[in-house]
Parts: structure tokens; sequence; C-alpha cells
């Protein structure tokens, strides 16, 4: 293609899985590579004094860029030519004006808060989070006087609503956190009941609505599309897809992104080249790959459905009409993501007899990868949770988190029936 930032071929809408061969990278400009190389360094020569004068104050937001024209390439902790295509594929799919990309999940979550955060705001959250959020939001954040008010998952945007009257009494609200499907019961929150509650709160300034993506997105979910204000990625799960690699994203508005990549820049929290590199190697075959574990995983959880040993079976896939998060799923999701959990009837010891006796399926932690894991939500992810609000939340002792890969279904149900059994 002529134009490498090219998002129609005439009149045509190019779909994000074909940009993602595409988008960004001039094969003239190296060599006439066809893969974008790996530009390994640390710095960036200027062509003139001036231009590095011009650079450095684009990059910090003392001028503005000049309409049609490219910030320049100043130190990797800015910015390299690897991750400013990485970050403009990962804004394809979402649809968002701006993207960056970060060195772990964690670091886009924590970067975030702090951005958008000052001492004596108020962020509100859903819960279960994923463990590392909630120690965050729970302990870290409460150092630097911005305090975090959790709500049920289970209870929607109702309980939302609630906590953010709790919050007047406190303090403004920053930021609402919200991860949907939560992680590990797979609740879905009502994205747009969210967008619309903060809209009418009547703050002099609108808190963000962040959304963590990771379970269902890009492909299952696009949280922009239902009013968040940023969508939410450990890399490290389905968009890196492999297990090999830690990363995180932002991608939203362009406001709001160039407020966190500000921080990002300064903080050092900023995704090395060769890790780039490899997660958009990923992305070429993304959605092939959450298509065939989504539709593997299917399989495993009709099976538990109706094993005696099972007492519930946590996945959207499984919701009647008549229950709210039916018609939510609905509308909000385009399938189901492969990762989901179960209870079995016993407690940690049935749980753990359980995961010591599978075979194929690896006992770990993370999700998302080409291999099927299996883990225990209470004593492992998610174990910084205080037993009491882990009751409260629905991560019991007996609970099981299963991520299902591309190994044939049928052979994960039958590791899990022996260990079951």
């Amino acid at each position: 293609m002529n134009d490498c930032k090219a998002r129609h071929l005439g009149t045509k809408k190019l779909a994000p899985e074909t940009q993602m061969m595409h988008y960004g990278y001039q094969p003239s400009l190296s060599e006439g590579a066809v893969k974008c190389p790996q530009f390994q360094t640390s710095t960036f020569v200027f062509d003139s004094a001036q231009h590095g004068k011009d650079f450095f104050n684009y990059a910090s937001g003392r001028e503005p860029l000049p309409p049609g024209e490219e910030p320049g390439l100043i130190y990797t902790r800015f910015n390299n030519p690897v991750l400013e295509i990485l970050e403009g594929r990962i804004a394809l799919w979402d649809e968002a004006e701006d993207c960056l990309v970060t060195a772990s999940g964690m670091a886009a979550i924590s970067t975030s808060l702090l951005a958008l955060s000052k001492p004596g705001d108020v962020v509100i959250y859903s819960e279960p989070v994923y463990g590392g959020t909630d120690a965050l939001l729970g302990s870290i954040l409460s150092q630097y006087q911005v305090r975090g008010i959790g709500f049920c998952s289970s209870e929607g945007a109702a309980g939302l609503a609630k906590a953010m009257e709790e919050a007047r009494a406190i303090g403004p609200v920053s930021v609402v956190f919200v991860e949907t499907p939560d992680n590990p019961t797979n609740q879905i929150i009502d994205i747009r009941a969210c967008a619309d509650l903060i809209a009418a709160y009547g703050q002099a300034e609108k808190p963000i609505l962040i959304v963590d993506n990771t379970m269902y997105g890009p492909i299952f979910q696009q949280p922009l599309q239902h009013g968040a204000d940023v969508s939410l990625y450990s890399l490290t799960k389905y968009i890196g897809g492999h297990s090999d690699v830690v990363g995180g994203a932002c991608a939203g508005n362009s406001e709001v992104i160039s407020r966190i990549r500000g921080f990002r820049n300064i903080m050092g929290t900023t995704m090395d080249p060769n890790t780039a590199w490899l997660i958009m190697r990923s992305l070429e075959t993304l959605k092939v790959r959450m298509q065939a574990s989504s539709a593997s995983a299917r399989q495993v959880a009709e099976y538990l459905q109706q094993h005696e040993q099972v007492e519930s079976v946590l996945y959207p896939g499984f919701l009647k009409e008549g229950d709210p998060q039916h018609e939510i799923f609905q509308r909000q999701c385009e399938g189901c993501g492969s990762t989901f959990a179960f209870a079995i009837k016993g407690g940690e010891k049935e749980a753990f007899t359980v995961l010591d006796k599978m075979q194929i399926a690896m006992l770990a932690v993370s999700l998302g990868g080409t291999e099927t894991l299996i883990q225990h939500p209470a004593s492992m992810t998610h174990s910084c949770v205080p037993p009491e609000r882990r009751a409260e939340i629905g991560i019991g002792e007996n609970l099981i988190r299963i991520s299902v890969g591309l190994e044939n279904p049928e052979d994960i149900i039958a590791d899990l029936e022996q260990a079951l059994s």
C-alpha cells in the first residue's frame, strides 16, 4: 500500500485483522523488509540542533505539534518506531484516537491512575478485580492520599451509583475503574450505564471511565464504543497470546492518553522494543487465536456444566433470557472469551486435588496463552483480598479458574474427567 496509514481501500474500510499486516510500516524505509525490523536502540540522531530543540518541545507538551508533522524520535523511553507502530495497530481494534504501551498490565493501570488522580481524590472500582489491581487500589494509592471505594460487580451500575454517593462525602472522583467481565467470576457490567452515571454526576471535572478489557478485548468487546474513555489491557494475556511476553496498553481519546503518556515517559514504565516487536507479531493472529480458544472453551464449559462434581460454571455464554446480565452481554459483547471459573463440590482440599491431578492443563497463573492454564484464585491471584471480602464477591475456596488454550478441546475434557474423578 502506498500510504502505510491508509484505513480504506477506495471506499472500502479495511478490517483490523487486515491492517495488522501493514498499518504504520513503510518497507522502503527499512531496506524493503516485509516485516518491521527491531529498532534495538536507546537513542536517535537529530537532523540538526533546531530539530532536537523542536522534538523536545513537542514531546514535553511545551509546544503543540504542527499539523501534518510527526513528533520525531528522541529516546526509547519516549518513543521508538516499533512502539509507535504497535500503538497505532492496537488503537485500530478499539477505534481509539490514541494508544500507548507500557512494560506490563499493572504498569498501564498504575500509570493511568497516578496520571489522572491527585491527593484527596477517590477512585471507584468494581470487585472482584485482578489481585494486583486490588492491592494497588486498597493499599498502595492510600499512601498518596488517594482513596479507593469498591462495589460488587454483581450489583452492576446500581453498585456504582451507591459508591459515587459515598464518594461525595470524601472527595472528588478522579477515575471509575471497571473490569468486565470480572476476573474470575465473569460478572458483566453495563459500560454504557456506567458512562451515563458519570456524565450525570455533577462534578466540575468529569471522572474518567477506564475499562480493563483484558478478558474479552479487543475481539469480543470494545468499551470505547459503549462510552468508556480508556480501554486498558494486559498485553501479556490474549493479545501477546503465547505466555512469553509481559506488557500493557491504554487506548482512548487523545486528551486522556496524552496525560497518561506524560507520566509514563517520566516514570519510565515504557515497553522495551523487543517486547513490542513480539507483541506486534502476535497481533497478526489475534483474531483467529481468540476465536479458536473461545470455541474450545464453550465445549469445556458445557462438559463441566453437566458434571456431578461441579456445583456451578461461571460462563456468560450460559446466561438465559430474563437475566439482566443476558441483555447486557447481548448488547455489549460479540462473543465469549476462553477464561472462566467453575465451583466444585467441597473446598480448598478438593480444589487442590483436582488441580494437582491435571496433566495437560498447566497449574499456573495468567491467561490467554496458547496453552491451557488452570489455577485457584482464592489462594493465588486473589490471595491478597481479605477472606471475608472474597466470600462477599464470590471467590470461594472451591472455585477454580481455567483459561482454555489451543489444544484439542476433547483432550482438555479428558484431562478434567480424570482429575475430577
